[in-house]
């Protein structure tokens, strides 16, 4: 074999490699580019139903250069950005870590544009073995559980109508001549009147509406701009071009105020966790159970403290806004 002979086909190859690769970036102008990172963390379960988001896990993505951390919210998503470019085929380490789940360590070769688009999904193992039942210690029983909240909305209540009459005095058959108001054929002399009416604070018409009660009404004209839309004040006049008229002015009074419920919803149980939603709009939220057939109401709170389980709450902005609870069970107990 001729040694020399390949090596310096070799050589030549090399160099036609390299010649080739730095044309395709010359044409191409390849630039390393951000990559964008999203997926969520859930605890490694058989059961999906028990597969449960896992939040506050501390996410960190490096490609050997740089290297960004992030945290999972409570639906156990998480998002992050590697500040420098990612070249195609280049290897990205992923790494989990939260105090009560063991580390969980994942690579990918994230520059591939359709490795850029995946969702990861990253299952991590919990450290401490699953509760189990001790027949020389039986846990304590919770059962027959309840949610109880408060709703407040606001509401209009009907407290009451306003009565007003006012003349429009005027003498009909009286030719106009130019003056200031005029029948709107512009042949007689008119007249107008008005009168208003005040809600009071915190008060609203609502149904307003004028009319002509007695004299010659169809020569009359009623303006209702200053009624139409309600409100705490209103306003009814009218033009008349015959003799005096009355009329009337009438309003239903509304008075807005908060209307609170409490309202009651049950929880779904998979092994020992407890789900439950919510209106985004609720308050005061307790739950009503029986420990070892003892009846209890538990007021969660700001701080979702319970002696019987650890809660977390995460908001739901898909369709109508709710409040998504998720509580498990402590050790020592069992539904």
């Amino acid at each position: 074999m001729n040694w020399k002979a390949v090596a310096i086909w070799a050589g030549a190859c090399a160099v036609a490699v390299a010649l080739i690769v730095t044309l395709l970036m010359r044409t191409h102008r390849w630039q390393p580019r951000l990559i964008t990172i999203q997926g969520a963390v859930m605890r490694r379960d058989g059961d999906a139903r028990r597969q449960v988001p896992i939040s506050d896990t501390e996410v960190t993505a490096s490609d050997g250069v740089s290297s960004v951390t992030t945290r999972s919210d409570a639906s156990g998503y998480f998002i992050l950005t590697l500040k420098a470019g990612v070249w195609p085929r280049q290897t990205v380490n992923l790494n989990f870590r939260h105090p009560e789940y063991r580390p969980l360590n994942m690579q990918t070769e994230i520059g591939l544009r359709k490795a850029a688009k995946r969702l990861y999904v990253a299952a991590m193992e919990p450290i401490a073995p699953r509760v189990s039942i001790d027949a020389g210690h039986p846990a304590s029983v919770v059962s027959n559980i309840r949610i109880r909240y408060t709703v407040n909305s606001q509401k209009e209540e009907n407290i009451g109508s306003a009565v007003r009459v006012f003349q429009v005095v005027n003498q009909g058959n009286v030719p106009c001549n130019g003056q200031s108001l005029c029948s709107p054929d512009g042949s007689w002399k008119a007249a107008t009147g008005s009168t208003s009416l005040d809600a009071g604070l915190g008060n609203e018409f609502r149904n307003v509406r004028a009319s002509c009660i007695a004299g010659p009404c169809p020569f009359t004209r009623i303006d209702a701009s200053g009624f139409q839309r309600g409100g705490r004040t209103v306003t009814a006049s009218a033009l008349d071009w015959s003799d005096t008229t009355t009329f009337l002015l009438e309003a239903e009074v509304f008075r807005a105020s908060m209307d609170s419920s409490v309202r009651r919803s049950y929880p779904v149980i998979y092994d020992r966790t407890l789900n439950f939603t919510l209106p985004i709009t609720e308050e005061g939220v307790s739950i009503e159970a029986e420990i070892d057939g003892m009846p209890m109401v538990f007021p969660l709170g700001p701080e979702l403290y319970l002696s019987w389980a650890t809660c977390v709450v995460r908001t739901n902005t898909e369709g109508q806004k709710s409040s998504v609870y998720r509580c498990e069970l402590k050790p020592g107990y069992r539904f």
